[in-house]
């Protein structure tokens, strides 16, 4: 039987998750202390840190922020603006691009803002993306090790020594920009935060062709580099109250496109517009840990007020953890079929992925499906399913 926080309803196999003697997790204790931060103090700290790194004769950018054109990436590089900053902002081409995903960088740009945008070798990404997803079950880790690599690779190459990421998973500091010494993004640091699941960059050299050169956008400066250059970053969310609806909303009045429908698998309309492998990605997440990625936005919901538990639960059983037909209309075929996959090479490396401990299965142990392939847990709740 799983066990569910009782405050949200996350489950307590979220890689990290605490439910402690009250039954409420560790990710909602988090968040109830947000109401002791002095968060006027924070803005006066962030204020600090992006003047002891802005540029002083505007010969090099005073940031670099690291977007996907989506709701996130538009609030940061909307606040660096509204702190006066003169952002480069850095695109790690995402592994299968939407349409939307691409009008919503068009209009990031159209803030104002100088931008690169890095496209690894397609060939070579859609090889990482099918050991990724045969190996750990992350078809984006690619993606996932670009996110960190590249920003960083184009700090060291423009001389910039500020990054501004989003929001820190961990909400616990501020990043390495906010210490006075020892501030250096290190590769230890990166490696910390590059959500790689264990496959390393070297792991790649030597599978299906792959070369050392192959992972040039994959690697990390060496440390010399990055000392060199002094390259640190810094949480946005430390310092600023981080809310991914609000953000949405800002977005929204600046020009970010949204989807017209609830988007597969989720309970909203506003995220994870960019690329069409998310649906995958999001699915193996319930496949390992019983919950998606409409459990972790309603979560988010729950923990603001928005919705009540009750409420939460009935959305969450209504659009977590689908079989992922679709993602933003685009069939599970056409996604699977650059990296030579059918759907039924893709159901197999499913099925190796299942954590049978939390799903039903009949007297022989194999896994009870409907007639759509979508799967039952055990329980969705702190009560049995009947």
């Amino acid at each position: 039987m799983i066990r569910y926080c009782t405050s949200c309803v996350m489950p307590e196999t979220k890689p990290d998750l605490h439910i402690d003697e009250a039954g409420v997790c560790s990710a909602c204790r988090s968040f109830a202390a947000r109401k002791d931060v002095d968060w006027a103090a924070r803005r006066a700290e962030l204020l600090e840190v992006v003047a002891r790194y802005r540029s002083q004769d505007g010969s090099r950018w005073d940031c670099i922020v690291p977007v996907s054109g989506g709701k996130d990436s538009t609030y940061q590089v909307i606040r660096m603006l509204q702190l006066g900053l003169n952002p480069l902002c850095v695109t790690a081409t995402t592994c299968d691009l939407s349409e939307v995903g691409r009008r919503n960088i068009e209009n990031l740009k159209n803030l104002g803002v100088d931008y690169v945008e890095f496209s690894p070798n397609p060939v070579v990404r859609r090889k990482l993306n099918r050991i990724g997803l045969t190996q750990v079950g992350d078809i984006s880790w690619p993606e996932h090790a670009g996110i960190f690599t590249i920003p960083v690779r184009a700090a060291v190459q423009y001389g910039v020594p500020l990054i501004v990421w989003g929001e820190n998973s961990q909400n616990e500091y501020g990043g390495p920009a906010a210490a006075s010494e020892g501030n250096v993004l290190n590769r230890r640091w990166l490696e910390e935060f590059g959500g790689l699941l264990g496959l390393r960059v070297s792991d790649m050299v030597g599978l299906e062709g792959i070369t050392q050169k192959d992972m040039i956008a994959y690697t990390y400066p060496d440390d010399a580099q990055l000392e060199a250059v002094g390259v640190t970053g810094l949480f946005l969310g430390y310092y600023l109250p981080w809310d991914g609806y609000a953000n949405a909303l800002l977005a929204q009045a600046h020009g970010f496109e949204t989807w017209p429908t609830t988007i597969e698998g989720s309970v909203v309309n506003y995220e994870n517009l960019d690329n069409h492998q998310t649906g995958i990605h999001d699915y193996f997440k319930f496949l390992k840990f019983g919950f998606g990625r409409a459990t972790d936005i309603a979560c988010l919901h729950l923990r603001r007020g928005r919705i009540t538990r009750e409420d939460a639960l009935a959305m969450v059983r209504l659009h977590d953890g689908k079989f992922p037909w679709t993602y933003l209309g685009k069939p599970l075929a056409d996604i699977l079929a650059p990296l030579g996959m059918t759907v039924e090479d893709f159901v197999k490396v499913c099925d190796r992925f299942t954590n049978k401990k939390i799903f039903r299965t009949d007297a022989r142990g194999n896994l009870l499906k409907d007639r759509h392939g979508n799967l039952t847990k055990l329980n969705d709740d702190n009560v049995v399913a009947a």
